[in-house]
């Protein structure tokens, strides 16, 4: 899959994450959740709430992308390895939560400040079971 002219990913691409806009909607609905979105471990969007538009969601996916990284690499050298099963940064105005959703796929949530992280992390396990780790898996790309 390569870029279009402005460095986004192709058309036709998009038309599959809006296909896929049904694995997010029920998490889009907790309380407090702004933005729920779908990401491969190597920065690709996969699914994305409505509110969330294309550059913002490719903008996310691509950072949370390497913050998953960096979490397996610490999880390797300090941990049992694997990818960090919750990850929560806290940002003014707002909290970014992502969560392992599958092999090699992770879904996140944008929230309000004041949220109540135990039901969003679990709204989002349940999310999770609900679609299925393999449903939510994606391949690795060749480089």
């Amino acid at each position: 899959m390569t870029p279009d002219a402005i460095g986004t990913l192709p058309t036709d691409h998009w038309r599959g994450i809006d296909a896929n806009r049904w694995m997010v909607e029920e998490i889009e609905t907790t309380q407090g959740v702004r933005h729920a979105f779908v990401f491969t471990a190597d920065g690709f969007v996969t699914a994305v709430s409505n509110a969330l538009d294309r550059d913002g969601a490719e903008r996310l996916a691509a950072a949370c992308s390497a913050m998953a990284s960096l979490g397996r690499a610490v999880a390797a050298d300090h941990g049992e390895g694997g990818i960090p099963s919750h990850v929560v940064y806290e940002l003014n105005g707002a909290k970014l939560m992502f969560r392992g959703a599958g092999e090699r796929t992770y879904l996140g949530v944008i929230t309000e400040a004041v949220i109540d992280p135990a039901l969003v992390a679990h709204q989002m396990t349940t999310t999770v079971r609900k679609i299925g780790e393999k449903s939510l898996s994606s391949a690795e790309r060749p480089h």
